[in-house]
């Protein structure tokens, strides 16, 4: 199931597809599969903040959605065996809300704030002093009779993630003592981690199978859960229930995945481009307009994808389609042709 897809399930539906995801995420970071770099970095400040009996400095974590950064979260909280507090940006809207959250914090403890780049200005304020010194400052009063009032917190770790870093001020990018940014999987590490998650829903998958899964999972841990969930339905409602490389062909050509990994909005917008404006140079807005999208859907979802492949590119003038991207059209056409007869 596609990210935009999945914003306009029915809530009983979304509620049952997050729960899937959850019961899939590693709890530990030995059982964390790939981001080796990361994990060796993060090892290490574990384990010296746990030999010093101190809070782990504070940590942003970067990247695209669906590599990890929830789950990577989770695991700080598992390894240090302390309490998580998770919100997201967007829903922090007052400064009383995020003194209420950071009030309410035991001694290192984590802060898990997604997409931590949508705090509003008033509110990141609050969060300069606590992640620096540990105090919270709050004004009572207003006017001349207005007085600051600070309180002591405990040492927490903050834990941002973030898939725009532009969008985060100095001043907070500046206060988190690690950064680490998660990058695409490789298909080999989407494979072992398709066959885990098989496990832990108790289905049977072929080697094979579970290689091609992860072939168009478009380098995303959560894509390839959620296109073995959609492949496991198939193999139970029409087949015996083990999942084969045939079944999982089946189920992909049902779903529209493309060999690349690419969904029919993906090649719509491609061949867009290509009939409808030549090949670009085109304005998002107007490619927008012209795919019934909205501008920042096209820009975050979408595009990622295509631009990691060099299917397009982004240019002063407008998006234009690459030769790598008008031979993908010109041979999805053909297999498209083919099909008819």
């Amino acid at each position: 199931m596609s990210e935009p897809a999945a914003q306009f399930l029915a809530p009983a539906l979304r509620e049952e597809e997050d729960d899937f995801d959850r019961s899939l995420r590693p709890r530990r970071l030995g059982e964390f599969v790939g981001q080796e770099r990361v994990k060796e970095q993060l090892e290490v400040a574990l384990s010296a903040a746990a030999t010093r009996g101190e809070a782990l400095d504070h940590v942003l974590l970067v990247g695209p959605p669906g590599l990890g950064k929830t789950s990577l979260a989770n695991i700080v909280r598992e390894e240090l065996g302390v309490g998580i507090r998770t919100v997201a940006g967007p829903a922090v809207e007052r400064k009383g809300d995020l003194a209420a959250i950071l009030t309410s914090l035991e001694a290192k403890d984590v802060l898990f704030i997604d997409e931590i780049h949508r705090l509003n200005a008033a509110v990141e304020e609050i969060l300069y002093p606590a992640l620096e010194d540990f105090r919270l400052d709050i004004v009572v009063g207003q006017g001349p009779a207005a007085r600051t009032l600070t309180l002591d917190l405990p040492p927490f770790t903050l834990v941002g993630a973030t898939t725009r870093t532009g969008l985060l001020t100095t001043p907070l990018r500046d206060r988190f003592g690690m950064t680490f940014r998660l990058s695409y999987y490789e298909p080999g590490e989407l494979a072992t981690i398709v066959r885990r998650s098989a496990g832990i829903v108790g289905v049977e998958i072929s080697e094979q199978a579970a290689d091609e899964i992860a072939r168009r999972s478009r380098g995303t841990p959560r894509v390839a859960n959620r296109i073995l969930r959609r492949v496991r339905d198939v193999a139970e409602v029409r087949h015996a229930g083990e999942i084969t490389v045939e079944i999982a062909w089946e189920a992909l050509e049902l779903l529209e995945v493309d060999e690349e990994g690419l969904e029919r909005t993906d090649r719509e917008l491609l061949e867009a481009i290509v009939h409808k404006f030549a090949g670009g140079p085109v304005g998002l807005s107007t490619l927008a307009v012209s795919l019934g999208e909205e501008p920042d859907t096209i820009e975050d979802v979408y595009e990622p994808y295509l631009l990691q492949l060099g299917f397009i590119q982004r240019t002063p003038r407008g998006r234009i389609v690459t030769d790598l991207g008008l031979a993908h059209v010109a041979a999805d056409q053909a297999a498209r042709a083919d099909s008819l007869f």
